[in-house]
């Protein structure tokens, strides 16, 4: 699949949007070491999705095939008093990494926070996955020097 083709990215409005990105967020979930689960992953997303928790949006191929997505969570900035976009899941398909389709969801995730108002967004990544750091610093954002983040999962 070549992938000079077009591509637009679309919000998340419909079950079917939903259906159809399920297995790209269990090819997500898989990356970073869970078990393959793709009704699981659907019921996740929907669940998201009808308590509009999040915001969806999906990149879309020439014939509306998913080639990625980005997912993002609402969060708050208390001392600002300004709702901040917690960029939690960013995917694109293997064979369509390195096209810009990427750096386009990201783009749209910007634009997102800017039509709502928000103080902008964050994200954090794998320590590892310097691929995803590359993109993100050259898209603008600073890595977090001044704070420690813990995580307690149970």
């Amino acid at each position: 699949m070549s992938f000079s083709q077009p591509f637009q990215i679309v919000r998340a409005e419909r079950d079917a949007d939903i259906r159809s990105i399920a297995p790209l967020f269990d090819d997500y979930r898989v990356f970073y070491g869970q078990p393959s689960d793709e009704d699981a992953s659907y019921r996740f997303l929907r669940e998201r999705w009808i308590a509009r928790e999040s915001i969806l949006f999906i990149a879309l191929g020439r014939v509306a095939d998913p080639l990625g997505f980005v997912h993002l969570y609402p969060l708050f900035v208390s001392d600002r008093m300004l709702r901040l976009w917690l960029l939690n899941d960013l995917f694109v398909r293997p064979e369509a990494r390195r096209s810009g389709l990427g750096r386009a969801l990201m783009q749209r995730a910007e634009e997102h926070a800017r039509e709502t108002g928000s103080a902008g967004l964050t994200l954090s990544t794998a320590v590892d996955n310097t691929k995803a750091q590359g993109l993100y610093e050259s898209d603008g954002y600073v890595r977090d020097d001044a704070f420690l983040h813990y995580n307690r999962f149970f």
